[in-house]
């Protein structure tokens, strides 16, 4: 009886699986074309098959193409993005983390409709807040610098939200209590008891925070005019650009896309270690 209801329960997966294998190859199309494409020149690009690589060294002659582009702008490009993704996704996710704790933990008058609040403003695109924030930082003269890019990102209410909600159900009051009866201050409490129980959280925030603003365009093209402090994401767009009577570099565009995606993977890749399913496991642990 018991082979008979794991049959079953096989059989209903059947479809799931191949649901969810359908959506896994979509999404892998067109990275496999991006490293595919990468490796043909700009004239193999619009006269050989989509999805047949070339070895005529295209790969190779695009890379060079793309460190020599205006005396190697592009490593520029490539640090400014890690300026922004690891040095904004780490305060955010601190801000974060502070908030979702204070508001998980703690009950204080406003503390529910600063919570409601936070997670209205989750619905909110990020586009209508662009202008906004653009007319705000050049009152302050603060334009066309990283921290006009950074600092627009600090807050970020969907992982307010989920830190809370991690704070709640991963940081028993039982060892706030005992913290507080050995003379450990609420400041030590959260750094010593909340961080650690939430790391699980915050490593996930992290992460969503980093794609976020590797990948972000529309904040960077609003508030940058310097090419010198674009991401990859606006530099890469800048590439594709006719200037000149040149035609547009896509094959070193597309090149640059193939490099931009590596520190992505090797992040998730480095990180899935720190992720912990059992709640239970990370209080044990800490």
């Amino acid at each position: 009886m018991t082979a008979v209801g794991v049959t079953r329960r096989q059989r209903l997966n059947v479809p799931a699986t191949i649901v969810l294998a359908v959506g896994a190859i979509y999404t892998l199309f067109p990275v496999l074309w991006i490293v595919i494409a990468s490796t043909k020149t700009n004239s193999e690009l619009f006269s050989t098959a989509a999805y047949l690589p070339s070895f005529s060294g295209g790969l190779w002659q695009n890379i060079v193409d793309l460190f020599t582009y205006r005396d190697g702008i592009f490593l520029r490009w490539a640090l400014n993005s890690v300026i922004y993704a690891v040095g904004g996704g780490l305060l955010s996710t601190f801000v974060a983390a502070a908030a979702g704790y204070a508001l998980g933990r703690y009950r204080f008058r406003g503390s529910v409709v600063i919570f409601r609040m936070i997670v209205a403003g989750v619905v909110i695109p990020a586009i209508v807040l662009a202008i906004p924030q653009y007319l705000l930082l050049a009152q302050l003269g603060m334009t066309n610098s990283y921290a006009s890019v950074i600092l627009p990102l600090l807050v970020s209410p969907y992982a307010i939200y989920l830190c809370k909600i991690y704070a709640e159900s991963s940081v028993p009051d039982e060892l706030m209590e005992a913290a507080r009866l050995d003379g450990a201050s609420e400041w030590r409490i959260f750094h010593s008891v909340g961080l650690r129980l939430m790391s699980p959280a915050l490593v996930t925030v992290f992460l969503l925070q980093f794609i976020g603003i590797w990948n972000n365009f529309l904040l960077p093209s609003i508030m940058l005019s310097d090419p010198q402090l674009y991401p990859l994401t606006l530099g890469l767009f800048g590439m594709l650009r006719v200037s000149g009577g040149q035609a547009a570099l896509y094959a070193s565009v597309i090149t640059g896309s193939l490099l931009s995606i590596i520190p992505v993977i090797v992040l998730f890749l480095s990180l899935q270690r720190f992720w912990r399913l059992d709640l239970v496991s990370g209080g044990v642990k800490a």
